[in-house]
């Protein structure tokens, strides 16, 4: 059955809800087995390091560009048409955000989309500051945070009611995304047969960019034949988190893409851990650690809405697009985590480990 007919026989919500859930179980499962990470990434990094955890996250990044533009060159995604490149972007949100969701992520432990998928492995801290980050998010989308959020990013936007393209704005053609991503895949396969990563590891690691290149093919597919808008979107957990958590607390919420992604990625992730035995119960160490991963998620709910994004909707699905925005946050986030990193982790005499 096409499109046209999974839109005639159930609907356009209902179909954008089960492409989000498609798009979100093998981003679930591929996350779960390779230990995707970018907390873990920024602290090798900050400590010295292009080990594992670097290369996992490179390769990621990269399979992402090179299986989003991909598809761009064979006619399947305009990332023109994506809902980031389409509304204006903020230069301001994007550094500030950034710098905040960084320093968050690291007190928290994982960023928001590695907190989604920790919890689906039995891991209540993550539950803990993953319902903390939705909360706060939905707090900085509509809520009582709203305005400051607001004021910030308005500080500094993007020209023409519009994100910037860095390929457009570079006079690069249109085959030099691909080219690049394929460059950095090669970096990271280096990094990756440096520190003796295995096989299967690079499989899943490269299956969490095959999933945000799904969200973007499917959700684009839908917008050519609905009646209705439809955003053109992919892997992302700042907006989707909020507006799952709205969907099951407001009986108005519609079906839409975010709502059927966190669920997705909850089966996804909790299915492989079964399936892999690595189902554990786990709980907080100390009050000390509680309290810092309660600020840590604070700190990522409104950075990411502030920023546009959290790490894997800038960091890798906004990345894949060239959204100019999404790559100065990145940026940022790198720059945050770094700097908590050293200030909180490795000043202290037991810094915590990686995730």
């Amino acid at each position: 059955m096409d499109i046209v007919g999974i839109v005639e026989a159930i609907g356009e919500g209902p179909t954008a809800a089960l492409f989000g859930l498609v798009t979100g179980i093998i981003f679930g499962i591929a996350a779960q087995r390779s230990n995707f990470c970018l907390r873990a990434a920024t602290v090798e990094f900050a400590r010295g390091k292009l080990g594992g955890k670097v290369a996992v996250w490179l390769l990621t990044f990269s399979t992402a560009v090179v299986w989003v533009q991909g598809a761009q060159l064979l006619g399947l995604f305009r990332g023109i048409d994506s809902r980031i490149m389409s509304v204006p972007g903020s230069w301001s949100g994007a550094i500030i955000g950034g710098l905040i969701f960084g320093a968050g992520m690291v007190m928290a432990r994982g960023c928001s989309g590695r907190l989604l998928v920790l919890a689906s492995t039995g891991n209540l801290r993550s539950v803990v500051s993953g319902l903390i980050f939705a909360v706060t998010a939905q707090m900085s989308l509509k809520g009582i945070l709203a305005p400051y959020r607001d004021q910030l990013a308005g500080l500094w936007v993007t020209p023409g009611g519009e994100n910037v393209s860095l390929l457009t704005a570079l006079r690069l053609p249109d085959w030099s995304g691909l080219a690049l991503g394929v460059a950095v895949a090669a970096l990271a396969l280096y990094l990756s047969l440096k520190n003796r990563i295995g096989p299967k590891i690079l499989i899943f690691a490269s299956g969490v960019g095959f999933a945000v290149a799904v969200g973007w093919v499917l959700t684009w597919s839908l917008a050519q034949v609905a009646f209705d808008p439809v955003p053109v979107t992919s892997a992302t957990f700042s907006g989707p988190s909020a507006n799952t958590l709205m969907f099951f607390l407001d009986r108005n919420a519609v079906l839409e893409f975010d709502v059927g992604l966190v669920p997705g990625v909850v089966v996804g992730a909790f299915l492989s851990s079964l399936f892999a035995r690595e189902f554990a119960w786990q709980g907080f160490d100390s009050v000390p650690v509680m309290r810092r991963s309660m600020i840590g998620a604070v700190l990522m709910g409104f950075g990411a809405m502030l920023a546009g994004g959290c790490a894997i909707g800038n960091g890798v699905t906004g990345g894949s697009v060239f959204a100019a925005t999404a790559w100065l946050a990145l940026f940022c986030m790198w720059v945050g985590a770094v700097l908590t990193d050293f200030l909180l982790d490795q000043r202290s005499l037991s810094p915590e480990a990686a995730c």
